[in-house]
């Protein structure tokens, strides 16, 4: 089994969160590096190009050596703008990497049963989606300039040094303010950055959890109170927005005076050097030649660490995003069942399944026998269990007593058969995409004659074919368009396209007229076949289809 990320594993710091985010990222994350290093080498090489080609032009050398020594000069510059681009692409892959991880266990944790966690949902919401997009800066900026930043300033220096010692000896010590104001930069920023980003998800989980509730606020006429409160919390983040700006654009001057000072201390030096005019004596004497490639060496030993300012905004970002991530409930573990080898028998002995914060149980002290290969029906009112006890084999409602069987094997020994059940309820989830694009939700690999053959078993084909477009046709995320028949249709349609041993249906004729819900009986009764089926519904004539019928009172 993966092990989980450290923002799931319990109380974890934010660092080390970061830390195992990055090691996801690390293969294209590697590569980058890399071709940084490379991109230092590319700096040297220009450099001496450059000083190579103004030397030969002031000593009046052949036209064909400086057309060389300019040659190469283009090369190389060209050689550091590709290097440049694939570094970025190659960092922009260790991001995508990350976040697809972090994403995905975020998601996981919110749709667990896991109690805890002190966001709302609003909050939790948009901890995954803000939190997780504010690590892109952090692996695609930071983490790259971070390295270039350790590894390319020195090493360019020793080169400089080769050239001139003294001038090596300049920016050597220039540094030291430089890493300074950095340092004390990245500590008011740091504060900073973590007020502003728990201002975003105070105001984005505030206006999310206030959409849910609009129909209560328009009854009870709050929305005075809740445009007041919204106001409130964006005039908070703009406040926190200003103060990081405000921080990240003083840290910005205070670092560019400190680079273009060292870089000005070097061009002062060795231009007196060039005129013999240093009012103090020194141990070397430049020429053109080593003057220009210490001149074209300068800035880039400082453009990593300026590089790194300006992308360490992002590390405190993503320090803040992983505390809301660590706040995120921590999901109980489930491993996927083992794959089952035909229709199974479930059995349900004395299951009671009761909701957090209800005065009572959905279903207490429930036994049922469920044959292998066999349909059964659960008839009930509105209340009495039924859709909970679909629920419960899907991993979606909690088992608070009793044991279910799978084959004579504990659920919950077995785990989450989430990945083995075909499901057909009556608010099939739609996507924007085409009907045949939701179609294939159930198998992402089933093929187009695969989707066409379903659609036509279920009768959609047939329903469709007065729409313009017919499985091509687009629907939007609300399946704007389509009836309650056509969605009880597709969502057959899914449950025969997914090869699975059980099939669960929960209300597949709810309100349907009687001509509607006789098409459909001959699409359940297809999908039915072969399968352990469970059926929750109020229709008599579905219940006709059964091998078995249970009733919940």
């Amino acid at each position: 089994m993966q092990a989980r990320p450290a923002f799931l594993a319990g109380p974890a710091q934010a660092i080390e969160t970061l830390k195992d985010l990055e090691r996801r990222g690390a293969p294209p994350m590697r590569r980058a590096q890399l071709l940084v290093w490379l991109d230092g080498a590319a700096a040297v090489v220009f450099a001496a190009a450059l000083a190579c080609a103004v030397s030969a032009l002031a000593s009046h050398a052949p036209a064909k050596t400086v057309g060389v020594w300019l040659l190469l000069l283009a090369a190389s510059g060209t050689v550091r703008g590709i290097l440049g681009k694939a570094a970025g692409q190659a960092s922009a892959a260790a991001a995508a990497r990350v976040k697809a991880f972090a994403r995905s266990h975020a998601a996981q944790a919110l749709t667990s049963r896991a109690p805890g966690g002190a966001l709302s949902s609003g909050e939790a919401t948009t901890a995954v989606v803000e939190a997780v997009e504010a690590l892109d800066g952090h692996v695609a900026r930071f983490l790259p300039a971070r390295f270039a930043a350790t590894a390319t300033p020195l090493g360019l220096i020793a080169v400089a040094a080769v050239a001139s010692p003294i001038s090596a000896a300049i920016l050597l010590f220039a540094l030291i303010p430089f890493i300074i104001a950095m340092a004390l930069a990245g500590t008011a920023t740091a504060a900073q950055s973590r007020a502003q980003f728990t201002a975003l998800q105070r105001l984005s989980g505030l206006f999310l959890d206030r959409v849910r509730a609009l129909p209560v606020i328009l009854a009870f006429q709050a929305e005075p109170r809740v445009t007041r409160d919204l106001e409130r919390a964006a005039d908070q983040l703009a406040e926190r927005t200003i103060r990081v700006l405000r921080v990240a654009f003083f840290s910005s001057a205070a670092l560019e005076f400190f680079a273009a000072l060292s870089v000005a201390l070097v061009a002062v030096y060795c231009g007196f050097n060039l005129l013999r005019l240093l009012p103090f004596p020194v141990p070397e004497q430049l020429d053109l030649r080593r003057a220009v490639f210490v001149l074209a060496l300068a800035p880039e030993v400082y453009l990593p660490m300026r590089r790194l300012a300006a992308a360490y905004h992002d590390r405190q970002a993503a320090e803040a995003a992983a505390t809301a991530l660590i706040a995120l409930p921590r999901p109980a573990p489930r491993p996927a069942a083992p794959a089952l080898s035909g229709p199974p028998e479930i059995v349900f002995e004395q299951v009671t399944i009761r909701y957090p914060d209800t005065d009572g149980p959905a279903l207490a002290g429930f036994d049922l026998t469920v044959p292998a290969g066999r349909s059964t029906v659960l008839l009930g009112a509105s209340g009495s269990g039924k859709s909970s006890l679909l629920n419960l084999l899907l991993d979606l409602s909690p088992l608070s007593a009793g044991e279910v069987r799978i084959d004579g094997r504990p659920l919950a020994a077995l785990g989450t058969l989430s990945g083995q059940i075909a499901w057909a309820g009556q608010h099939p989830l739609l996507i924007a995409g085409s009907i045949a694009d939701n179609i294939a939700l159930a198998r992402r690999d089933a093929t187009r004659a695969e989707i066409e053959a379903v659609a036509e078993r279920v009768g959609l084909t047939e329903a469709l074919s007065v729409r313009a477009g017919g499985l091509d046709a687009l629907l939007d995320e609300r399946g704007s368009g389509l009836s309650g028949g056509e969605r009880r249709r597709l969502s057959l349609a899914r449950a025969l396209l997914r090869p699975a041993p059980i099939l669960l249906m929960d209300e597949p004729t709810a309100n349907l007229d009687a001509v509607a819900e006789a098409q459909l009986l001959a699409a359940i009764v297809e999908a039915a076949r072969g399968r352990t089926t469970l059926i929750a519904t109020h229709s008599r004539a579905v219940a006709d289809l059964a091998d078995q019928l249970v009733s919940l009172t």
